[in-house]
């Protein structure tokens, strides 16, 4: 078989080999919408078209999209690749000068929206004196010359904006060649067939909505059955009318789905497995599955890496809980150890899905290939990883080194926890000391135990880490600070309990 080489290989085999099977379900207002792969086929052509001749699109230049999950999402990625051009995704999530500093980085050629985001898009638009056009009309009716084909390997076809957990989110620079390799190693692992039905709900703004299901489906010829967007009691009744084989979800999206009223009666028996895309996932979330005899998949990587990185398939996924796995094929990993024989150390990666840069041309890899994730990780003697934590949240107390994500792990299994997160803080005696962060559950627990939540949590740990490891102050606040995607913002966290231990 000849091998893919741009993603219009995709579109060009199925339309050949299987042109009436399906390829996008579309969940849509409530309503189904079926594409078949010789309708995407079509669709993407008259979208490139239209991209080309009405627009003025051309090779190199950016189209931003705000909006839900929407099967002409696909379509308008598939298009602006035949093109040569590259899709720039905007997280609605993201408050309008958020998007803004997106745009003015980006400097796209034009935006398009969706029905539920016309007005932010429309007036994003005008702020940026860019073109806008509603997504409906990307493939509508008119007869347009077939656009020409600027498709390369190498061309950049998808720029995704990191989360800014760190500091300012900086664009990661997909080429063809990095999505169709990141494709393979995620085929390769999941065994995504043309028998599979690929729940997607998680939006197609991040690479995990997009990269880690989505389009392998695609690539394998299987079906996307295509959420506008996460809600627990819609997936749960999802699964028992179209029975999909796949999903990827979150911890935040799996701890939904399991408090959900529907969850105890819906029927699971049509997953073959949830893959759960975290760096590390809390213990009683998998348990929940596990219970229910689906195995909960671990995959890791990040927005630079494709993101299929490492991996823990099926059949390691109750003997190797909490471990994100092994690395996927044509994945190297290393551990940057600070020192010989350290256990623990920066997880480094090299592979064919990681992008060589950010836009506009700031390396994205070392010298020698190698992507500094800046996660911490241990690997077992069988050659499995599992992340301990970030290199920037690892606590030095008397002179023990401490991972929050252990103790966080921990907590996140409490009945009185919905949210919780672990970092240091300055101490004079200790360098620095543990401060666990939590956000009470009220429905969990009557008053007295609210009242007693802290010495609750403090035995509930004491008999379950070393005593180094203890928290040594606790805070209670209504919410984390976080980012659009759900990571915790821990400098804003660490400024927060600053101040309110100044006000004390």
């Amino acid at each position: 078989m000849k091998p893919l080489l741009i993603l219009d290989d995709i579109l060009a085999r199925h339309q050949r080999e299987q042109p009436h099977a399906l390829a996008i379900r579309a969940i849509e207002s409530g309503a189904r919408r079926n594409l078949t792969y010789q309708g995407l086929a079509q669709r993407t052509a008259q979208a490139a078209a239209r991209l080309w001749h009405a627009w003025g699109v051309r090779a190199g230049d950016r189209v931003a999209y705000l909006g839900l999950n929407q099967a002409d999402q696909i379509v308008l990625l598939f298009a602006l690749a035949r093109l040569g051009a590259i899709l720039v995704p905007l997280n609605y999530r993201l408050a309008p000068p958020e998007w803004s500093a997106v745009l003015a980085d980006c400097t796209p050629r034009c935006l398009l929206y969706d029905a539920a985001w016309s007005g932010a898009g429309a007036a994003l638009a005008r702020q940026h004196g860019l073109a806008a056009h509603a997504l409906a009309t990307l493939a509508g009716p008119g007869v347009l010359p077939v656009a020409p084909r600027r498709a390369d390997p190498a061309a950049p076809a998808l720029l995704v904006y990191t989360s800014g957990t760190t500091g300012q989110p900086r664009g990661a620079l997909h080429t063809q060649a990095n999505l169709i390799a990141n494709m393979a190693a995620a085929l390769a692992v999941q065994e995504i067939t043309q028998s599979d039905l690929i729940a997607t709900v998680l939006p197609l703004f991040h690479v995990g909505g997009l990269c880690i299901q989505t389009l392998p489906a695609l690539c394998a010829g299987a079906a996307v059955l295509l959420h506008e967007r996460f809600d627990a009691g819609a997936l749960l009744a999802s699964l028992a009318q179209d029975r999909p084989t796949l999903t990827l979800q979150v911890p935040a999206t799996m701890k939904a789905l399991i408090e959900h009223p529907g969850w105890a009666g819906a029927d699971l028996s049509c997953l073959r497995a949830v893959w759960a895309g975290s760096s590390t996932l809390p213990d009683a979330l998998v348990a929940a599955f596990h219970a229910r005899g689906v195995p909960v998949c671990n995959v890791y990587g990040a927005t630079e890496t494709g993101p299929f990185s490492i991996a823990l398939a099926p059949e390691h996924a109750l003997s190797h809980a909490g471990s994100c796995g092994w690395p996927a094929p044509g994945v190297e990993v290393r551990l940057a150890r600070s020192q010989p024989g350290a256990e623990v150390g920066e997880l480094l990666l090299r592979a064919p899905n990681v992008v060589e840069r950010y836009w506009p041309d700031q390396p994205a890899r070392d010298g020698e290939g190698w992507f500094h994730s800046g996660d911490l990780a241990r690997q077992a003697p069988d050659g499995s990883y599992t992340i301990v934590g970030r290199a920037k949240d690892l606590i030095i107390s008397g002179g023990e080194n401490i991972y929050p994500a252990e103790i966080e792990n921990l907590l996140a299994g409490h009945p009185l926890v919905a949210e919780c997160a672990v970092l240091g803080q300055p101490d004079a005696q200790w360098g620095e000391i543990v401060v666990a962060v939590v956000v009470l559950r009220p429905q969990a627990a009557g008053a007295d135990a609210l009242a007693d939540w802290e010495p609750t949590l403090r035995e509930f740990l004491r008999t379950r880490i070393a005593r180094y490891k203890q928290p040594r102050r606790w805070q209670a606040l209504p919410a984390l600070p976080k980012t659009a995607l759900g990571k915790v913002q821990k400098q804003q966290l660490a400024q927060i309990l600053t101040h309110e231990q100044r006000a004390a």
